[in-house]
């Protein structure tokens, strides 16, 4: 009897233990959350003081540390008014709806950006979050009108021939003998989650089925049989035969670009949980495994800029002897972001994976809140993120601050939080 009663004891001491070491967990997760919307919410309002021309939607920084604006038609505009939706979000203050509808109606025009492939970044970043997040039924109708005609706008860059949507128009590759006629890019994968939800609206299957040729042709020619990436592929515009596998802002052709590497896993994911279709769910698992397993991964879990800068047998198109020399190989904060993001999502319809995929996004995500990559309050010229890399081949946006990356961390801690209140 003694025996049973001690046995129930350290069993009662033991549960009270393991309680106690998660809700320590959970709440350190939570302060993690907590802290970084509310910094968010302080530069955010600190940028705002100074940001007054609607026409310019925040992208960076110049080299004088002041805010660097585009207009609408740049890849990035759709990020600001997210980043405002997404603080809206997680306080549910009504100033912060009031100013992410304000800067979101401002993007209208972008509806027609037809230039390049990159309208779902810019419309469903802004109007989609809209749509999703806003309590008014009129305001809702008006937004989802914008991203029909947005959703139209896009399929007049598709080519059935193909069964891609063409990302630019022809332009020259590094190597200065390819010229590229159909180039598709590894980053258009982000553009097919607003087809599938106009599809939605609409009950015309037409956009979503686009957004699943494009997503099938892109797993059988961009991924390499490891599932790593490349960033560039060309078509023949004709017969849609492959002619280039290439990369733009990646170190080499043959290397592994580690924001492209980030789009695919986050496309590819989005895709599953649109389609349920299982060869989405395998190419997005493939593409993260080979992500957080890779050797050159550091630590704390944010890459560096490309996977294979400097490595043997990888060798750049581009003209290294015109690009500034650097101690160290720069991480990519924005990358980091985009794949905790991905992952999360990633960890729900993985089963026994996604302990490994909610862990690595968790790590990646506390690095990301520690001192070396959050800004401190009223620098950085309001951004949240430090260190990240647009175009290191371009010498382009080093080491500085993205407003995609701050998009991107906001969306990850809040799917952290949902998956933290689930759990």
């Amino acid at each position: 009897m003694m025996k049973i009663e001690m046995n129930t004891t350290v069993s009662k001491v033991k549960f009270l233990l393991l309680t106690i070491c998660f809700l320590t967990i959970y709440d350190a997760g939570a302060q993690m959350v907590k802290k970084d919307f509310e910094l968010a919410a302080k530069q955010y309002q600190m940028m705002l003081a100074k940001q007054q021309d609607l026409k310019s939607f925040p992208r960076t920084t110049n080299k004088d540390g002041s805010v660097k604006g585009v207009d609408v038609w740049d890849w990035t505009g759709g990020f600001f008014p997210g980043v405002l939706w997404y603080i809206y979000e997680y306080n549910q203050q009504p100033k912060w709806e009031a100013l992410a509808n304000k800067w979101t109606v401002a993007l209208e025009e972008g509806k027609n950006l037809n230039q390049h492939h990159d309208i779902g970044f810019v419309m469903y970043c802004s109007y989609g979050n809209a749509a999703r997040l806003e309590k008014d039924p009129k305001k809702v109708a008006a937004y989802n009108d914008i991203l029909i005609h947005s959703a139209k706008t896009a399929l007049t860059r598709f080519d059935p021939r193909v069964g891609l949507i063409k990302s630019w128009n022809a332009k020259a590759s590094w190597d200065g003998k390819t010229m590229w006629q159909y180039p598709v890019i590894i980053d258009n994968m982000m553009n097919l989650e607003m087809l599938c939800y106009v599809s939605k609206i609409t009950g015309d299957s037409t956009y979503k089925k686009v957004a699943i040729s494009h997503a099938l042709n892109t797993m059988k020619n961009h991924f390499r049989p490891d599932f790593s990436t490349y960033h560039v592929v060309d078509y023949d515009p004709q017969t849609g035969k492959v002619l280039h596998q290439q990369t733009n802002q990646g170190y080499a052709d043959n290397s592994t670009w580690s924001r492209g590497q980030g789009w695919a896993i986050y496309g590819f994911t989005m895709m599953y949980r649109e389609t349920g279709d299982k060869r989405f769910l395998n190419a997005a698992q493939k593409a993260a495994d080979f992500f957080i397993n890779h050797p050159n991964l550091p630590k704390d879990k944010i890459p560096y800029w490309d996977f294979n800068v400097g490595q043997k047998g990888y060798q750049p198109d581009w003209n290294q002897a015109n690009r500034p020399k650097l101690s160290e190989i720069p991480r990519d904060a924005s990358a980091g972001a985009l794949v905790a993001s991905a992952l999360l999502e990633l960890s729900t319809f993985s089963g026994e994976k996604g302990a490994q995929y909610f862990s690595t996004a968790e790590t990646m995500l506390q690095s990301l809140s520690s001192d070396k990559y959050l800004a401190k309050p009223g620098t950085n010229a309001g951004f949240i993120l430090k260190h990240s890399v647009g175009s290191y081949p371009h010498q382009s946006e080093i080491d500085v601050p993205l407003i995609y990356a701050d998009y991107y961390f906001l969306e990850a801690l809040l799917r952290y939080k949902k998956l933290k209140n689930r759990g």
